[in-house]
């Protein structure tokens, strides 16, 4: 049962520049003029035991990028031959995507791109689908490895049974810093009175030293997940959701009568940049739990969903998707807006939540489910797809310049 590993990488233009679309608001895209993180996490991947196919998604969050973006991770991946990775960037997305059109899968084309946390790791998912593999594993490039059992450790006890009922199908580790701590400790500040992030996370993770080693979490770490694919073959990531796709998918999961569980024995070391901008993680925080509040509502009108409550997801995210979560942003917007930097952004976000955020929950909640609904038939039709195997394979290249609108000069072309 070796994993597929996915790794999805994220990357920018220029240096400073930071994007405000809303879907492509990365925490730490990587500039196209450095090498980023990805290399560590990739010379950390060498020294594991068993290591198998390896993934690497590229996303750009400024469009003009992307083929800059795509040709560093390639040029980067070439420096680590014992490393058995393709790379998916926009060409093999396109394949992709001519591939939905064909067994009739166009309307799934908006939740399987390189545009969203969501929709990128669909594409992973779709990528294990097609290698056959049993199972899949998340890492983010800006990861560090220090166990060579650590793919040994990602599927223990994946497929067995949990107290005799459910089976483990999701599995997620934690992360930890240089010191092995895994716990945040941010000063406490009196503009967050309402938004105890990290208080409410790190009684969530006191699980960790608790037995039994591994136990139904409300957390997920999207760069240690585990997924079999019992799983990942019913229930699809939330293209819609804008940040926390992986706390999403343990929602996602509940909904649809699993569960995602920790390993208190298995863990990164997380090694994240410097945010590019706290207010605009913020802001994304804001769309984002206004979105899980408003999915949360509307599947209770689906009688083929389990209900899950903010109550089931306590500590954390508990408080953050429920019926208080607007009031809260508001009030926390503005006390950060008058006592922090970025105060103007902060102030604009007192406004999205009470306007912008909650149209866009209410525009594209139902999105996800009509979505969803037509994951499973997606991915039994392209399991082992002979058609696009090859792109994952290495058995043959593409001709990108058909793709990528880098275009040859035809032959009697300047003579008209």
């Amino acid at each position: 049962m070796t994993p597929c590993v996915i790794i999805p990488t994220f990357w920018t233009g220029r240096r400073g520049r930071v994007s405000d679309n809303l879907l492509s608001v990365y925490d730490h895209p990587t500039p196209i003029d450095s090498d980023g993180t990805l290399p560590d996490c990739l010379r950390s991947l060498e020294q594991l035991e068993g290591l198998g196919r390896v993934c690497v998604i590229v996303a750009s969050a400024d469009p003009s990028a992307e083929h800059a973006a795509e040709d560093r991770v390639r040029r980067i991946l070439a420096s680590y031959p014992g490393i058995d990775a393709f790379v998916f960037g926009p060409a093999e997305l396109g394949s992709l995507h001519r591939r939905l059109e064909q067994l009739e899968f166009a309307d799934m084309i908006p939740g399987v791109s390189l545009v969203g946390y969501g929709a990128l790791r669909n594409v992973g998912l779709i990528a294990g689908a097609i290698l056959g593999s049993e199972t899949v594993l998340f890492i983010d490039d800006d990861q560090v490895i220090d166990d060579p059992t650590f793919l040994k450790r990602s599927i223990e006890g994946v497929g067995e049974s949990y107290e005799g009922e459910r089976k483990v199908l999701a599995k997620t580790g934690f992360y930890t810093d240089e010191q092995g701590n895994y716990q945040r400790h941010d000063d406490p500040h009196w503009a967050d009175v309402f938004w105890r992030r990290s208080d409410l996370f790190n009684e969530t993770l006191s699980i960790v030293d608790r037995p039994p080693r591994i136990t139904p979490t409300p957390v997920a770490f999207g760069g240690c997940l585990t997924l079999h694919r019992d799983m990942f073959s019913n229930v699809s990531f939330d293209p819609w959701v804008v940040r926390g796709e992986d706390v999403d998918y343990v929602i996602n999961a509940r909904m649809h009568g699993g569960d995602v569980f920790l390993d208190g024995e298995w863990s990164v070391i997380h090694r994240p940049p410097r945010l590019s901008s706290e207010a605009l993680q913020f802001r994304q925080d804001v769309y984002r739990f206004i979105y899980e509040h408003r999915k949360l509502e509307f599947a209770k009108s689906q009688l083929d969903l389990r209900q899950v409550t903010p109550e089931s997801m306590q500590p954390y995210p508990g408080i953050f998707i429920s019926s208080a979560v607007t009031w809260r942003a508001v009030a926390t917007s503005l006390m950060r807006g008058v006592s922090r930097k970025e105060g103007g952004r902060y102030l604009r976000v007192a406004r999205v939540a009470l306007k912008d955020a909650s149209e866009y929950a209410r525009e594209n909640c139902q999105n996800y489910f009509d979505f969803q609904r037509r994951w499973p038939l997606l991915m039994d039709r392209i399991w082992n797809d002979v058609a696009l195997k090859p792109l994952f394979t290495g058995e043959r290249s593409l001709d990108r310049s058909a793709i990528t609108g880098r275009f040859p000069v035809a032959q009697g072309d300047s003579e008209l």
